[in-house]
């Protein structure tokens, strides 16, 4: 992976508001994004189609819940 993860494209000089690129292991995520969160492995809210259809590139998930379950090896799979 890169050294740098996050670069910054635009910055507004008034706000500090800004836009990015996020690079993953997986492709890179064009920053601010709408980051729905999987608790317990899973997005409440949002069938897999819903989140595909709205373009979701990046789910929050908490690593110590995955570890727990469904486990390393399932998710080494996926």
């Amino acid at each position: 992976m890169a050294q740098h993860c996050f670069t910054i494209d635009h910055c507004c000089p008034h706000s500090g508001a800004r836009t990015g690129l996020l690079h993953t292991m997986h492709g890179d995520v064009r920053t601010p994004v709408f980051m729905p969160v999987g608790s317990q492995a899973t997005v409440k809210t949002l069938t897999p189609d819903e989140l595909r259809h709205i373009g979701c590139e990046i789910v929050l998930a908490n690593a110590y819940h995955l570890y727990l379950r469904p486990g390393v090896d399932v998710v080494r799979e996926a």
